[in-house]
């Protein structure tokens, strides 16, 4: 349990803005947010830390809870490649498996494909005699010459980094364990990446790939953690940062940046836990996250309480966002669909003369026309305050005044292009903005075997409450949440997130042939690295909870199904009863059964966590229901209309309020639209319900 008015800190690093969250023990909590500092996050990180430290009267030695962390910073840095030196080691003769990939057409019917250039490439790939046999048997150890030999070219290339992927190393680690070994002994300050240790699983190109962007990462995750670690002690907090991974977990940072590729979904996935979080509250068996910041818009779905978890995902997707487009990565992830369409977004007319929103953003630096930096492009954020929907006064609670005229001009310059006015051409921005991010989570959610339709939404992020109820409308849903603190929810889920890791390792079986003791050494190794790593995050062996489950497929097909498993398979592993739930999973799925395949069983997982930590914000409502603080005018498609404006805190526990209407916090804008009327609930939440 938490001891009285013990603090914890949260600080999530977006693309445009950096979120900070302090909560004490009792759910008393602050908030705030600055831009992001893209030439040093730690100055952000900090400058938003010293913020609410500042608000509440506390220092750093102050905050005896967690201080948990969730950064784009391993994002951003694939993306823009702006990594150190790094090289590949693989087997002799399969230098080129980052340029094969896996032989597959993201798009068959379109010659002009693009596919990213490797991450690391040809001139820095090196191959070493070796060879570990499927059935984890040694035919060739690595030679100690040939490790030397590597040594002095990568020496002669300032190599930093290295990532080691050699065949079947899931099945027997024993080479890459040794090459390491001898690698380091050369070259003590080399950063090794073992497949083995980053994805023990089977499949070359997708081991390899996770295992060059790990070793990619790491040498500049590493000293951002360092220095993050040295800068809250230098501040007097000694304990370790908790970092928020891409399966929705918080682990220690020397965990992180051993493993940085788990990082790369870090602040979106801390969106999608807090949403699982309001979806077990309000009991809904279904719910629709969309989060929408500065840079990108996120959905996510959460069934029966719990975030969807992928064990594949891409990072930098080259071309029109497409699936296979990009580099994959085989870490356990919360399944989401992303976009280029946040408040930075830039707007254009594209070469047939239509008007197309993204995925390009302004960021922080210039950032939309508005901000006054230096941006000239007109952006969502723009046209969001040339509708009347934001208060060029009140933005940040007036610490960052727009410029409206800025704004104005900008969407001036494109409307000429477009033949429109300029509120038409904020009007056309906001409309086809909230088309994309609809037509994303439709496709999320059918993809998924998932009916979007009436599924309730959760709006947070800094610019997801302006826009949730046109998409909501796009979806046919009835009913939208906004949280308290939604501006800066991600940061909050940190804090509410359990202390978590995610294994896998792969063992090809037919189900037939699975015992308990076959899979018992898997399983016991699984446990053993979560116990490690959570120990670090300073969780009791005695307090972990473990779930586990399997990728299942029919025999002959190449994609597999994750099925959730009962208990321990070490204990009482029922063949029949696997099969079942692995049948009605891939009917929900594929809409079939094929009950006359054998089954058999790819990849074993297992989730260690360490529970609900009990930390959780409280709301205070008003009194007596509050009336609007002024009015505004809006431009919507359907003309001009004056809308009410309330204050968020003076709203009461009983109040409706029909649409349209404006709720404005410090931190963001909520619009509601004719035809939804708004109320208030007793944890603070504001709920929107369609009428």
């Amino acid at each position: 349990m938490l001891s009285n008015n013990s603090h914890a800190l949260a600080v999530d690093i977006g693309g445009t803005f950096t979120d900070v969250v302090l909560l004490r023990s009792d759910g008393l909590r602050w908030t705030d947010k600055v831009l992001t500092t893209h030439h040093n996050l730690l100055e952000g990180l900090f400058g938003a830390s010293d913020l609410v430290l500042e608000q509440a009267g506390l220092g750093y030695e102050d905050v005896t809870d967690i201080f948990a962390h969730a950064t784009t910073v391993i994002t951003n840095m694939l993306i823009e490649r702006k990594g150190k030196p790094t090289g590949l080691i693989v087997t002799e003769g399969f230098k080129d498996v980052l340029y094969i990939r896996d032989e597959h057409r993201y798009d068959m019917f379109d010659p002009q494909i693009e596919q990213p250039e490797p991450i690391i490439g040809q001139g820095w790939t090196w191959g070493v005699a070796e060879r570990t046999y499927a059935d984890r048997t040694v035919g060739l150890e690595v030679s100690d010459t040939d490790v030397k030999a590597l040594a002095a070219e990568l020496k002669a290339n300032d190599i930093a980094s290295v990532a080691v992927c050699l065949l079947n190393s899931y099945a027997n680690p024993a080479n890459e364990q040794r090459l390491r070994d001898l690698l380091v002994k050369e070259m003590p300050d080399l950063i090794v990446s073992l497949s083995s240790d980053v994805a023990p699983q089977m499949r070359e190109y997708l081991r390899a790939s996770t295992t060059a962007l790990n070793a990619y990462a790491a040498p500049t995750a590493l000293p951002y953690l360092k220095s993050l670690v040295e800068q809250l002690a230098a501040r007097g907090r000694n304990d370790e940062p908790l970092i928020m991974m891409s399966n929705g977990g918080v682990v220690g940072a020397n965990v992180a940046g051993r493993y940085p590729v788990r990082m790369i979904e870090s602040g979106p996935a801390a969106g999608a836990l807090v949403a699982s979080h309001y979806a077990k509250r309000y009991g809904f068996e279904g719910l629709m996250s969309f989060d929408m910041g500065g840079t990108t818009a996120k959905a996510c779905l959460i069934q029966n309480g719990e975030p969807l978890v992928t064990g594949e995902f891409e990072v930098d997707r080259r071309y029109r966002f497409k699936p296979g487009s990009g580099m994959p990565i085989t870490v356990p992830s919360i399944d989401m669909i992303e976009i280029g369409a946040g408040g930075g977004s830039i707007a254009r007319m594209d070469s047939l003369g239509l008007l197309k929103v993204g995925p390009d953003s302004a960021g922080s630096q210039p950032g939309p026309a508005c901000y006054g930096r230096g941006g000239t492009e007109p952006c969502v954020t723009d046209a969001d305050l040339v509708l009347g929907i934001l208060d060029a006064d009140n933005f940040l609670g007036g610490d960052m005044a727009l410029d409206l005229d800025a704004a104005r001009s900008a969407m001036g310059r494109l409307g000429d292009k477009l033949g429109l006015s300029v509120e038409e051409t904020a009007s056309g921005i906001f409309g086809v903005v909230g088309e994309y991010m609809a037509a994303a989570a439709r496709a999320h959610a059918t993809d998924r075997g998932v009916n979007y339709r009436g599924l309730p939404v959760l709006a947070f992020g800094g610019a997801g409450p302006v826009h949730a109820c046109y998409v909501a409308e796009q979806l046919e849903s009835s009913q939208i949440l906004y949280p308290p603190m939604a501006s800066v929810l991600s940061a909050y889920g940190t804090l509410v997130t359990p202390t978590r890791l995610d294994l896998a390792r792969s063992n090809l079986t037919a189900l037939a042939d699975v015992t308990q003791d076959t899979i018992a050494p898997l399983i016991a190794a699984m446990r053993a690295e979560g116990e490690a790593a959570l120990a670090e995050a300073g969780i009791a062996a005695d307090a972990i909870i473990a779930d586990y489950a399997a990728d299942m497929r029919y025999q002959g097909q190449q994609s597999e199904v994750t099925v959730s498993l009962p208990g321990d398979p070490r204990h009482g592993f029922d063949p029949a009863d696997a099969a079942q739930r692995f049948e009605a999973d891939y009917e929900a799925l594929y809409g079939v059964r094929l009950a006359d395949m054998p089954i058999e069983v790819v990849n074993w997982r297992m989730s260690v966590s360490a529970g609900d930590q009990g930390r959780e914000a409280k709301t205070a409502l008003a009194a007596t229901p509050g009336a609007p603080k002024g009015q505004r005018t809006v431009h919507l498609k359907s003309g001009a209309l004056k809308v009410p404006v309330y204050d968020r805190a003076s709203l009461a526990l009983g109040q409706s309020i029909p649409g349209p209407v404006l709720v404005e916090e410090r931190e963001t804008t909520i619009f509601v639209l004719p035809g939804w009327t708004l109320s208030p609930a007793e944890d603070g939440c504001l709920i929107a319900e369609r009428y």
